[in-house]
């Protein structure tokens, strides 16, 4: 009869649930007992009243409960490094304010399809954090929930994070293939495709190889913005800080390629070409030509406004200069227009329109 109860007891151990139906050689009611099986110490009173305190067995059972309520309690998964995901379902972009409110300054964008790890929701209102921002967003172009989850698995998309200062990209997957492309530490590329070696990346619309030696590699969500409020010194004219508050109201809107549309989604040279359109100045459709315009300049003495272009050996891609050592530009399909270290990567030529 003794190894029955012990038995049994083991398997409420195991299971970290009571079963009513176990009969206990004590006076204690059901109620009480399923009380006690809510911590390790209910536990260990239920396999006491079966078991001999000083046997091995109950050391055993009672080394086997512990584990079972440290593990059986409710834990947190994580959701692509989030435990609370929020998606954001909005056209364009989820304005991130310092305050729950309309007229909170905006800190950050969170694109359409981005994600953030959700703090807390009140009166319409949520408490997040995602990438280097936090704020607080419109609870109403948010999912979370099973959905959120269901949702992320959907547009989690294979990145390449480069661990290394310098690191090079090459025209083929060899060692001796000619570098393209030199980026700094921390950048993220989209990843074509993983050859084990080598993986394939795009950067800007320009596909090249790196050493997967220099990179990690894993499924990412997009995550928010960060828009700090640029400083300008002295002699920084108006039409230039215009230009610039104005380019920046589209950070997070789409790219696409041959498109002009702030709001739509346009490529890099799209993009400029908009932008300045807006102040009278007009460029054609093709960042090598628009690199024939203006005054070349070097890297320091760039101003805000002013246009930084890059590619590998010619011209391809172009952004506009907005101070504090950062561009902004219609990146790639995966992050839209966004801001970025003016020295992401080597520029081949700045040059200067305004005056």
């Amino acid at each position: 009869m003794k190894r029955n109860n012990v038995i049994q007891a083991f398997s409420v151990a195991c299971c970290g649930v009571l079963i009513l139906g176990f009969c206990f050689n004590t006076q204690e009611s059901l109620s009480s007992v399923s009380a006690k099986s809510s911590k390790t110490a209910g536990i260990s009173d239920v396999i006491s009243v079966n078991v001999e305190k000083d046997s091995e067995t109950y050391a055993t059972l009672l080394a086997s409960a512990s584990d079972v309520t440290a593990t059986g309690t409710t834990e947190s998964t994580e959701t692509y490094g989030y435990t609370n995901i929020g998606i954001a379902q909005v056209d364009g972009n989820l304005n991130v304010r310092a305050e729950a409110s309309e007229s909170g300054d905006i800190v950050g964008k969170l694109p359409n399809g981005a994600a953030c790890e959700v703090i807390a929701v009140s009166d319409g209102w949520a408490q997040i954090s995602s990438g280097e921002v936090e704020g607080y967003v419109s609870a109403d172009y948010l999912v979370t929930g099973d959905e959120a989850v269901t949702l992320a698995n959907e547009l989690a998309a294979l990145v390449a994070t480069v661990t290394g200062d310098g690191l090079r990209i090459r025209a083929e997957a060899s060692t001796d293939s000619e570098i393209i492309i030199n980026l700094s530490s921390g950048e993220k590329l989209e990843v074509e495709e993983d050859l084990g070696d080598w993986i394939k990346v795009s950067v800007d619309g320009e596909e090249g190889y790196v050493s997967a030696e220099y990179v990690s590699v894993a499924e990412e969500l997009q995550d928010a913005m960060t828009l700090e409020e640029i400083t300008y010194g002295e002699g920084v004219s108006d039409v230039r800080v215009a230009l610039v508050n104005f380019a920046l109201q589209f950070v997070g809107n789409p790219y696409v390629w041959g498109g002009t549309s702030l709001t739509n989604g346009c490529d890099c040279s799209g993009f400029v070409l908009s932008v300045y359109a807006n102040y009278g100045i007009y460029l054609p459709h093709s960042s090598r030509s628009q690199a024939g315009y203006g005054t070349k300049i070097s890297a320091s003495e760039a101003q805000p406004g002013d246009l930084f272009f890059y590619g590998s050996g010619s011209i391809s891609h172009v952004a506009i200069y907005i101070g504090n050592g950062q561009i902004v530009h219609a990146s790639n399909k995966r992050t839209g227009i966004k801001i970025s270290s003016a020295y992401y990567r080597s520029p081949l030529k700045v040059v200067s329109l305004l005056g």
